[in-house]
């Protein structure tokens, strides 16, 4: 195991009807700018539940930031949040929101161009207060620091670090709701969330390795459950908790990372808009596909452990585990091909030349350049 240090100062807020809680977690004498995405939360009663907990508060909203948030709404909501000395900020909704409300907030208190902040890669720790009410399990953003940022015009995206939220409130009955295409991407991002971190080298860690396979186990689990009986109180807990840790560090702690899918499903989205779990879900067995051999190892553990395969040849065993997660995806109802989201080659050579152009190095060996990126992204079509 690496040397690490491990903070996590997010105070989780989970169950039934906390969302209540808003007016003691939020001092009375705040100037709080809540951000919202689209109408969803006026539809299943989250908004009414937020503005009746604060309604002795000042609140002032945003409404409209986007899947993908997008610098040139989010500039906007910080012209705003400047107007009205917000001091601070409530990100209502999922992954999207909470992570442009993270640039938000580092972009109130800065006197240039918040998209400065994005390019410059630094963490940024001079921000307004955030908390989150999470509407759509999936990226963890409720309880890390990272986020990704967009622009609309370039066709860029890119990671963003700011400050963690203060508090993230979880109630389960929030996701009653949502449309199954939204919950299927939100699973899948969950499981690759955990793959980044625990498909690399075996060895490192046994109890990150146990925490991170439970996880996927519980994903498995649930999924199929979950398509059936989407307003299953226990079901949905699970999966919000499961997409919680899968990004909070927990897992992370002294072991090596990829992240090399993400990156590449990151140009996917810029290009084309395809949902981020989407991308990822298309992106990952390829990924496998190729780093097969560095990944062997790691491979046979996951295959016995998460999929229970324990006969066959070193090759087979290997080729099942990739096997199975494709079509753990698929039974999702997502695709996991480029030509099905009708993506080809042009898109391959352009996310390739962009990797050649930032100098890409990534996976948990900084070898998966603009070549390799090329090789799994035609592997995946």
């Amino acid at each position: 195991m690496e040397n690490f240090i491990f903070q996590n100062p997010v105070k989780l807020i989970m169950g039934k009807g906390m969302i209540a809680r808003l007016a003691k977690e939020i001092p009375s004498d705040k100037r709080i700018m809540i951000t919202f995405g689209g109408g969803s939360v006026k539809k299943n009663g989250v908004y009414d539940q937020v503005k009746e907990a604060l309604k002795n508060h000042f609140t002032v909203e945003f409404w409209g930031i986007e899947p993908n948030p997008a610098i040139e709404t989010l500039r906007k909501a910080i012209a705003l949040g400047k107007e009205e000395k917000v001091d601070y900020l409530l990100a209502v909704g999922g992954g999207s929101v909470i992570d442009g409300t993270k640039l938000i907030s580092a972009g109130i208190l800065y006197d240039g161009d918040a998209w400065d902040l994005v390019l410059a890669g630094r963490p940024v720790t001079h921000t307004v207060p955030l908390a989150t009410v999470l509407t759509l399990p999936a990226t963890g953003s409720e309880m890390n620091n990272g986020a990704v940022i967009s622009r609309r015009e370039t066709k860029e995206k890119y990671p963003f670090y700011a400050n963690y939220p203060i508090f993230s409130i979880l109630d389960p009955e929030v996701t009653f709701t949502l449309p199954p295409h939204q919950v299927a991407c939100g699973l899948a991002d969950t499981f690759v969330h955990v793959m980044e971190q625990y498909m690399t080298t075996p060895g490192q860690s046994r109890i990150m390795d146990r925490w991170a396979e439970g996880i996927l186990q519980t994903l498995v689990e649930i999924a199929p459950k979950i398509h059936e009986n989407q307003h299953d109180y226990q079901l949905m807990a699970d999966f919000m908790l499961s997409a919680t840790m899968a990004l909070n560090g927990f897992i992370a702690m002294g072991v090596s990372q990829d992240w090399a899918t993400h990156m590449i499903g990151h140009e996917i989205t810029a290009l084309h808009g395809l949902t981020h779990g989407h991308t990822l879900a298309i992106v990952l067995p390829a990924t496998l596909q190729v780093l097969h051999e560095e990944k062997g190892d790691k491979l046979l553990q996951y295959g016995e452990r998460v999929w229970g395969i324990t006969s066959g040849t070193r090759e087979e065993r290997i080729d099942e585990a990739i096997c199975h997660t494709e079509e753990f995806f698929r039974s999702l109802g997502l695709t996991t091909r480029l030509h099905e989201e009708n993506i080809g080659q042009d898109t391959i050579l352009e996310v390739e030349r962009r990797f050649n152009e930032r100098g890409a190095k990534y996976g948990e060996n900084g070898n998966v350049t603009g070549a390799v990126a090329r090789r799994i992204l035609e592997t995946a079509l």
